[in-house]
């Protein structure tokens, strides 16, 4: 059954009768045995009337023909103006088109692509000013280098390697550890609710320099089901470097020096009693 629709003007009746013409003008492009039945028209404008008509393909089933008809003020003869295929209510789309900054995932840049980071990236901020306890700090990058031995190598690999123009921002360092620690190589995994011990007190464990380092290290066992991987300092495995087969893991006791120093028990003070009190223990429990 055709239904007849008005946007925001009442349809002409000169072009609502031209049905027709509508048709003919429909089938002239696509051919008969794609337009199908009437699907009603609206108007689009004074004077101005589009009718549509089902499409019988099969590649797009769902869409319309859309003939729009007009004619001029005062006139009766009415033409046609456009034919277009067009998504009717039901028709099958496409999904919104997305850039492709955004369409990429971790682990889709390959040998040859690349994916250079925006000049606003918040994850970075330029050298010149880096983040300190009280604010943001300014640095000249030709004196610094040569006059601070120490700031030079913490913003790049060494004197002799390129220098960085951006370094990892507050945001940078944030979203990162907020994604590392809920990885497969953080606390919440069941390899590290089994592990004999916290990746904080393996010896394979090699801690990350800056406030990164605080939370996270790189695993050095190459038996490790994490070696070369960052890993969070309460994750772990069962290559633990102090695991013990069959036996729950302890903390070892430390290792006392009896070679360059002299072990001498304070005055009524037992040597057992002091180890144990450095390490936070109550001798007598």
């Amino acid at each position: 059954m055709s239904t007849v629709r008005a946007r925001t003007r009442e349809l002409d009746e000169a072009c609502a009768e031209a049905v027709e013409l509508a048709r003919s003008a429909a089938v002239e492009l696509a051919g008969a045995d794609r337009v199908g039945s009437y699907a009603g028209a609206e108007a689009d404008g004074e004077r101005l009337v589009t009718h549509m008509f089902a499409s019988t393909d099969l590649a797009y089933t769902g869409w319309r023909w859309s003939v729009t008809v007009s004619r001029a003020s005062r006139a009766k003869v009415v033409t046609v103006d456009e034919v277009v295929l067009l998504p009717g209510p039901d028709s099958l789309l496409a999904p919104a088109w997305v850039p492709w900054s955004e369409r990429v995932r971790p682990g889709d840049i390959g040998v040859g692509d690349l994916m250079p980071a925006d000049a606003d990236d918040e994850r970075l901020v330029p050298v010149a000013s880096l983040e300190g306890d009280d604010g943001m700090l300014e640095w000249d990058d030709s004196a610094a280098w040569d006059q601070d031995a120490d700031l030079g190598p913490r913003l790049a690999l060494g004197p002799d390697t390129p220098r960085r123009s951006r370094v990892l921002s507050a945001i940078g360092r944030d979203t990162t550890a907020e994604r590392w620690y809920a990885s497969d190589h953080g606390p919440g995994t069941p390899l590290a609710h089994a592990a004999p011990g916290p990746c904080a007190s393996c010896g394979f464990l090699t801690v990350l320099a800056g406030p990164l380092g605080r939370m996270f290290g790189v695993c050095a066992n190459e038996y490790a089901p994490d070696d070369g991987r960052v890993v969070s300092l309460d994750h772990g495995c069962g290559a633990h470097s102090e695991a013990v087969t069959g036996e729950a893991f302890s903390a070892m006791m430390p290792v006392i020096d009896e070679i360059g120093y002299d072990l001498v028990d304070p005055p009524g003070v037992a040597m057992e009693d002091t180890v144990f009190e450095s390490l936070g223990h109550d001798s007598g429990s």
